[in-house]
């Protein structure tokens, strides 16, 4: 009994300290950015919500958020028919060169982003559309795209095939069984994989730093810019818009998918 009792406590103080240990910079930085002073430090001077007011004052800022969310969307609309049908073709049909296709899909975790980046800078430069935004969404689409399929695939897999062909026996040609049967069954996939693809096109740095310029500058890039000269506490609010809108996502995933399946799906 006492020794299950001293296992427990162990448990728990490493869990506790995990937490603590992954909690304390996102603690910090929103604790910073409410400093009334003019640098960034923790604790903070004061108390004060004037960098966030300043913050919606600056025309550079609100442009690049605008351009970044029209980034994320792009990549997001992109992602997902090409992300579903792949998953849903590699997990359910036999296709020639199966392996090959699969492991040339996964290329993007593979190649380093400053490859990445470089390359499709030549490529679009050579096509005539770099400086435009919306081949960013295009770019980050590509390298975050194992991501959607992955999502896709651990539901594909979850789903009953059987469910497909009793569609199949009632008379249901394939197109009306791949929208009446299979897409609504991959649907949480589909949902999860849409909303790891917008947060990761609005967290990408290095892809955009080689796509953009002075026109079509991301928020990240932005940041990066902005901190090469000075870290001011407005760059902590900027930091914390981050983070609600990461924590806005995981809670639509839940209301519309729910956190407990997104785990098993994993």
């Amino acid at each position: 009994m006492i020794g299950s009792r001293s296992k427990g406590v162990v448990l728990w103080t490493i869990v506790w300290f995990d937490l603590l240990l992954l909690s304390l910079p996102t603690l910090i930085i929103i604790g910073a950015s409410f400093t009334s002073g003019d640098i960034v430090q923790f604790p903070p001077e004061g108390f004060s919500l004037k960098w966030y007011s300043k913050l919606w004052l600056l025309d550079d800022f609100k442009s690049a958020f605008l351009r970044t969310l029209y980034v994320s969307i792009i990549c997001t609309l992109v992602s997902i028919p090409a992300g579903t049908l792949a998953a849903i073709g590699l997990a359910r049909y036999r296709i020639r060169f199966h392996t090959t296709i699969q492991v040339y899909l996964l290329l993007p975790f593979t190649i380093p982003l400053v490859a990445s980046g470089l390359g499709m800078m030549i490529f679009f430069g050579e096509i005539r559309i770099l400086g435009q935004l919306w081949p960013v969404g295009l770019a980050l689409c590509i390298i975050n795209l194992p991501f959607m399929i992955w999502a896709v695939s651990a539901a594909v897999n979850g789903l009953d095939d059987q469910l497909e062909n009793a569609a199949a026996n009632c008379g249901a040609p394939p197109l009306q069984a791949f929208f009446t049967v299979t897409l609504p069954g991959v649907m949480p996939g589909v949902i999860t994989g849409a909303l790891l693809m917008f947060i990761l096109a609005f967290n990408e740095f290095l892809v955009s730093l080689f796509l953009t310029d002075a026109r079509t500058v991301t928020l990240p890039v932005s940041i990066y810019n902005s901190i090469r000269s000075v870290i001011t506490p407005d760059l902590a609010a900027v930091s914390v818009v981050y983070i609600v809108i990461a924590f806005l996502a995981v809670l639509l995933l839940d209301k519309l998918v729910g956190l407990e399946l997104f785990l098993k799906s994993k």
